[in-house]
Formats: structure tokens, sequence, C-alpha cells
């Protein structure tokens, strides 16, 4: 894994304090967390930020093959809380966390760490 990497998917004291468990709102699987969360909430067609026209940090979540290849690079396999994907969707900073305005809940929080302390598979 090269340095750029490391950096774009978060290391040392950017980890985040995550719970000891958890309860996912659905099998944490990249499918699921995709279609469940990823492409209605961040990606819808018509002015999210990560679909087409908003595109927002080069995320689009239209297509769940490039999705989960964008995802990865913001993923540490097995360790959500040093994932910058993680860090964004956890932030206790609105101005830093995903979605704005509107986080994630829990649950769908806890799908997504689940899915990356698992391995991230796809």
């Amino acid at each position: 894994m090269s340095w750029l990497v490391l950096v774009l998917v978060g290391c040392g004291s950017d980890c985040v304090e995550l719970p000891d468990s958890c309860d996912p709102l659905y099998e944490p699987t990249f499918d699921n967390v995709f279609t469940n969360t990823l492409q209605p909430t961040c990606g819808f067609e018509g002015g999210a930020c990560h679909s087409a026209d908003g595109a927002q940090g080069g995320l689009v979540f239209e297509e769940i093959e490039e999705s989960y290849d964008l995802v990865m690079e913001r993923v540490l396999e097995g360790d959500p809380a040093c994932s910058l994907l993680i860090q964004r969707v956890d932030a206790e900073d609105a101005a830093d966390g995903m979605p704005p305005g509107d986080p994630l809940s829990e649950e769908e929080r806890c799908a997504i760490r689940t899915w990356i302390e698992d391995g991230a598979q796809r």
C-alpha cells in the first residue's frame, strides 16, 4: 500500500473511538451498505453530494463496482476506527460529518463499521 493511500484512509491520531458493540440496521455486506445507505443517501440522482452532478471528493455512488473501488481508497480493512469513511460518518463536528446536516442513524453507521471490521470484502 502506498503512502498516499495511507493518508487517504487515515491512521494514527485520526482514529476515532467507536462503541464496543452495536446493532447493524442490515446485514453488513458492501452490497447492502451501497444499496441501503450510500446510493440512496449520498448518491441519489439530482443533487446529492456524491451523485454524478455533485461528485464531492471525487466520489460518485451510482454504480456499485466503481463505488466499491472508491470506498476502498478510504477504508483500512479490519480497522474501522482508523478508516476515513468512518471518521467522516461518525464525525462529531457537523462541518466534517457526512451526510451534512442529516447524520446516518447509529444502526446504519454500525453496519458500515461492522462491514469494515469484517474485512471490507466485496
